[in-house]
């Protein structure tokens, strides 16, 4: 059975621990900022709010991972979670995690399987 699916951006547009991509996702009966990024050579997308409070993550745009890259940051409040389970390791929302979505990678585009996306 087919899921619907949408295109978010070429592979290309995502460099490993380089800046992401933010696109709007419907979610929860509302439309949501959303974001993908690559680590680990693998895609990985989240809701691009903040576990501690529902703010946008990245300033300047597109800018999710701290210096190192290895780590995804608020720009709020400097809490950090790991890019590829959107687990918070450090600040004031430690514990909590981002709200993954379906994305993956296939023939040279980054993918976002609607369907997939239905979280509590």
């Amino acid at each position: 059975m087919d899921q619907p699916t949408r295109i978010i951006c070429a592979s290309t547009a995502l460099a490993e621990g380089g800046k992401g991509v933010k696109f709007v996702i419907h979610h929860r009966g509302r439309d949501e900022p959303g974001f993908v990024i690559r680590y680990d050579g693998k895609v990985h997308g989240y809701i691009n709010n903040c576990a501690h409070i529902p703010v946008e993550m990245d300033w300047p745009e597109g800018d999710f991972f701290d210096d190192s890259g290895l780590y995804l940051m608020c720009s709020v409040h400097g809490a950090t979670y790991e890019p590829d389970t959107g687990h918070c390791t450090m600040g004031p929302c430690k514990g909590d995690s981002l709200i993954p979505l379906h994305v993956y990678e296939h023939d040279g585009n980054i993918y976002l399987t609607e369907s997939g996306n239905h979280h509590g």
